[in-house]
C-alpha cells in the first residue's frame, strides 16, 4: 500500500473513530500525523510540527479573545442594540445584512477569514440575542465572503486570474465574480429557508404589526410614569429591543475603538487578524483588568484543538504527495467530462480541511494540459474549480467555519460543529456535480 493510499485511510479511521467513540477527533489527528509520520514517512517530530497551523491557531484564540472582552464589557449588546434599530426590529434582515456586509468586505479586497473574523462574532451575537439559528448565521456569513471572493481585485480572484494568465489559458474575470456571487446567493436563498427563514420572517411581521398597532392606539402609563405600548418586547425571546438609549461606558469606547483598530488594520494595512485580535485584546486587558479577568475560559480550546490537529494532519498529506497522486490519478482518465468533474471534487474535499488559496493556485495547474486540449472549456471548468473550492469554506475545518464554530452560543458549539461538518461534507459532492451541470457540461467557455 502506498503511503499516500496510508493517509487517506487514516484520515478516515480518524472521522470513524472520533464519531463511534469519546475520542477527541483533533487529539486522535495528533496522534495520527505523530505515528505515520514518524513510522511511515520518516520524520522527525520538528517535520510533523512543521504542519502545525499557527496562524489558525493564533486568528482562532485572539479573535475568540477579543469578542469574549466585547461580550464580557456588554460591547456587543450595544452593537446588537444598534443593528437592531437600524432595520427596525426586522429579525429576518439581519442574517442578509450580514452576507451583504461580508461579501463587500471581500470584494473590495479583504482576505475571506479576515472578514469572517470581524462579521463571525457579531453576527453570532445577534444569533444569541435573538434566538436566529446559529447555523444560518454562520453560513450567511461564510456564503456572503465566498459570493465577494472572487471580484477581480479580490485576493481569490486574483490568485486565479493570476494562474490562468501565467498558463496562457482563456479567462472571463467578470464572469468568474457574476458566477460566484450568483451561486452564493441562490445557496443562500436555500440557507435561509432550511435553517429557520420562515419563523424570522413571521416573528419580524409580528413585530411590525405591534408597531403599528401601538401607533394607533393611546398611550398607557404605569403607576412609575412609564409609557407601556404594545411593542415593547416580550419578556424572553423577543424580537425588538427596548427603545432605549443603552449608556456607553468607559470600556465600550475603548472597546469599539479596539474593534476600529483590528478593521482598518486587518482590511487596510493587510495586517495579520489572529495577531492583531491579540494585541487589541491585551490592550483592553491593560486598561481595564476586571472586564477581562474571565475572557482567557471563554476561548473555545476545545475547538482550537479539533481544528488544529487535522489541520496538522493535512498537512502531512500534503507534504506526502496525496493531493498530487489524487489529481495525477484523475488526469489519466480518458473521459474528459468525468475527469472535470472529479478534479472539482477533489478540489472541494481538500479545500475543506486545508487552504482554499493554495487549492486555488495548485489545482488549475494540474488541470492545465487537459483544458489545453479543447475537450471541456476552460473558462467554464475553472469557474467550476473556483466555486466548487470556495463554498466548502463552510467546513468547520477550514478558517471560516472553525471561526464560526468558535463563537457560536454558548453550549452550542457541538452542535454548531456537527451541522457545519454535515453541511460542509454535503457541500463537496453537491457543489461539484451542480457547477459541472452549470458550467461544464453545457460546453460554453
Amino acid at each position: 500500500m502506498s503511503i499516500q493510499l496510508v493517509t487517506v485511510v487514516a484520515l478516515a479511521l480518524v472521522f470513524l473513530i472520533a464519531t463511534v467513540l469519546p475520542v477527541h477527533m483533533g487529539a486522535l489527528a495528533f496522534v495520527a500525523a505523530f505515528v505515520i509520520g514518524t513510522a511511515f514517512v520518516g520524520e522527525s517530530t520538528d517535520d510533523i510540527v512543521s504542519g502545525f497551523p499557527g496562524d489558525l491557531f493564533v486568528i482562532l484564540v485572539g479573535v475568540t479573545l477579543l469578542f469574549a472582552i466585547a461580550k464580557g464589557n456588554g460591547t456587543v449588546d450595544r452593537l446588537v442594540h444598534l443593528v437592531v434599530r437600524a432595520v427596525g426590529g426586522r429579525i429576518a434582515l439581519i442574517p442578509w445584512v450580514m452576507f451583504v456586509v461580508t461579501a463587500a468586505l471581500t470584494a473590495v479586497g479583504a482576505v475571506v477569514p479576515a472578514a469572517v473574523a470581524i462579521i463571525a462574532p457579531i453576527g453570532m451575537g445577534f444569533a444569541r440575542r435573538y434566538s436566529i439559528n446559529p447555523m444560518l448565521m454562520g453560513l450567511l456569513i461564510i456564503n456572503g465572503a465566498s459570493a465577494g471572493g472572487f471580484s477581480p481585485i479580490s485576493i481569490f480572484g486574483s490568485i486565479v486570474n493570476g494562474v490562468v494568465a501565467r498558463d496562457n489559458l482563456p479567462s472571463n474575470p467578470g464572469l468568474l465574480f457574476v458566477s460566484s456571487f450568483a451561486f452564493n446567493l441562490v445557496l443562500s436563498v436555500v440557507v435561509f429557508f432550511l435553517f429557520g427563514g420562515r419563523e424570522l420572517i413571521r416573528r419580524s411581521s409580528t413585530a411590525k404589526t405591534r408597531v403599528v398597532v401601538a401607533a394607533a392606539q393611546p398611550a398607557l402609563v404605569d403607576s412609575a410614569g412609564t409609557t407601556i405600548t404594545d411593542d415593547s418586547p416580550p419578556p424572553t425571546g423577543g424580537t425588538d429591543e427596548p427603545d432605549e438609549r443603552l449608556p456607553l461606558t468607559r470600556d465600550h469606547v475603548f472597546t469599539l475603538i479596539g474593534l476600529a483598530a483590528l478593521a482598518v488594520g486587518a482590511l487596510v494595512f493587510k495586517l495579520d487578524v489572529g495577531f492583531t485580535a491579540l494585541t487589541v485584546a491585551t490592550v483592553l486587558s491593560l486598561v481595564s483588568p476586571g472586564s477581562a479577568k474571565a475572557a482567557v475560559g471563554e476561548v473555545a480550546w476545545p475547538t482550537v484543538l479539533l481544528i488544529c490537529g487535522i489541520v496538522t494532519f493535512v498537512s502531512l498529506m500534503e507534504r506526502v504527495g496525496t493531493i498530487d497522486w489524487l489529481g495525477n490519478l484523475v488526469t489519466q482518465i480518458g473521459s474528459p467530462l468525468l475527469a472535470a468533474i472529479l478534479i472539482c471534487a477533489i478540489g472541494a474535499v481538500v479545500s475543506a480541511f486545508a487552504s482554499t488559496t493554495g487549492i486555488l493556485g495548485a489545482l488549475i495547474p494540474l488541470a492545465v494540459p487537459f483544458l489545453l486540449a479543447g475537450e471541456v472549456g476552460a473558462v467554464s471548468m475553472i469557474i467550476a474549480l473556483a466555486i466548487s473550492s470556495s463554498v466548502v469554506d463552510s467546513s468547520p475545518f477550514s478558517t471560516s467555519g472553525a471561526l464560526v464554530v468558535a463563537n457560536a452560543p454558548e453550549g452550542q458549539n457541538d452542535k454548531v460543529f456537527r451541522g457545519l461538518t454535515i453541511w460542509g461534507f454535503s457541500m463537496c459532492l453537491i457543489a461539484p456535480v451542480t457547477t459541472w451541470l452549470l458550467f461544464v457540461l453545457p460546453g460554453w467557455g
